[in-house]
């Protein structure tokens, strides 16, 4: 039986984890779960899979999960350091990473480091620390499963082929809500427009990002960690149906790509269950019922934010870290109504042009890169911290 800490329970990847451990309750036993502030769907969580530990937000958070419950209760922590306690849980085999943002970047390498294998959703760990926690990796002898759909298609595309035969990653994007708006349009689109997408469920800010392509671009950085793979060897394909999840391109012209319907248990199940399969809820996939599969490249005018992240993969050092923390409070400051969509990406080019690139060679001086892309944003867009 594998025992799981799932970092960000109550997020839709959290949620999606859980429904894969309910469909196979004789394979899998959640030891500790962490959230933020959904009190209410942690305690149906926790009523229902009976952790030993639960992290929080915060104290107040803390004291108001104990109140809610009755019975035998959980160790309740909360903070940076409930989020260690439950990533290091000394029953637990596999830490899911599903903390939305740089927040997921700290328990998932005190994970690693804990010897751990890690499922892994949360791209910022990679993006903004990637050569740190590859490393680590490495030097702790964990393995290391991507969750992102994108990445365990790759993962899967991968298999009984060698790296150096890899000619290109392509990675596909569904376009989003936004796919045939014109610029004009898009420098009115409301909070209510970027969270309509055509294809995919997911939490509010991973849903604008895939709106303004950031989300695409965090993903080219991760693939460029996860599979040891040059930026300039990973190409974007807007594919509406998202139906290939992405491929692999070999150096006999030969193409691999995993397919099936846009549902994130898929990948879930895959990561902690690999190399076995096993059902996982997924409807399988009728190539009958498609009318077509279309393909074609970006229009990185009118979706910057991938320009701006594959710019930032090339300058490489502290600029992906100060990149994503700009794009977090840029995606924050227009999900509360303060900045139009547009000024996502003008914002986040800002902080860029006034950041110079420097090595990271701990996870303090990534925080304190983060630190430095929040602070030069928040001036920037004149918003003060939540």
């Amino acid at each position: 039986m594998k025992k799981l800490t799932i970092l960000g329970s109550t997020g839709s990847i959290g949620v999606s984890t859980l429904d894969v451990v309910s469909a196979q309750p004789d394979m899998f036993r959640v030891v500790a779960l962490t959230a933020g502030a959904n009190l209410k769907l942690l305690k149906s969580q926790i009523e229902t899979y009976s952790p030993d530990l639960v992290s929080v937000l915060s104290e107040e958070n803390a004291l108001a999960l104990k109140r809610m419950l009755t019975g035998k209760k959980p160790e309740i922590l909360h903070g940076v350091e409930g989020m260690i306690a439950a990533a290091t849980a000394s029953e637990s085999t596999m830490v899911v990473a599903a903390i939305v943002g740089a927040a997921g970047l700290v328990p998932t390498a005190a994970a690693v480091m804990a010897g751990k294998d890690v499922a892994l959703a949360n791209k910022e760990t990679l993006v903004t620390a990637g050569h740190l926690i590859m490393d680590m990796v490495r030097e702790h002898g964990v393995k290391l499963y991507p969750v992102d759909s994108e990445h365990c298609a790759v993962f899967q595309s991968m298999v009984g082929h060698r790296n150096q035969d890899i000619a290109r990653v392509i990675l596909t994007a569904s376009g989003g809500p936004f796919l045939n708006w014109s610029r004009e349009r898009l420098a009115s689109a409301t909070v209510t427009d970027a969270l309509n997408h055509p294809n995919w469920s997911m939490g509010r800010k991973i849903t604008v990002d895939s709106a303004t392509m950031m989300n695409k671009g965090l993903e080219v950085i991760e693939a460029r960690w996860l599979f040891d793979i040059p930026v300039e060897r990973i190409a974007v394909n807007v594919h509406p149906q998202s139906i290939i999840h992405s491929m692999v391109e070999y150096l006999d012209g030969s193409v691999m790509a995993q397919l099936g319907v846009p549902d994130m248990k898929g990948p879930i199940a895959y990561a902690l269950t690999y190399p076995a399969r096993i059902p996982s809820g997924v409807k399988p996939l009728d190539l009958t019922t498609l009318s077509g599969l279309t393909f074609f490249n970006p229009d990185l005018e009118r979706f910057p934010a991938l320009k701006l992240a594959y710019r930032a993969a090339q300058a490489g050092e502290s600029m992906p870290a100060v990149m994503n923390a700009a794009n977090e409070i840029a995606v924050e400051a227009f999900l509360g109504g303060r900045i139009s969509f547009m000024a996502i990406a003008e914002s986040i080019e800002r902080v860029m042009d006034l950041h110079e690139p420097h090595a990271l060679n701990s996870i303090e001086e990534v925080l304190e890169a983060d630190r430095w892309g929040r602070r030069t944003a928040r001036e920037i867009l004149k918003v003060g911290a939540p």
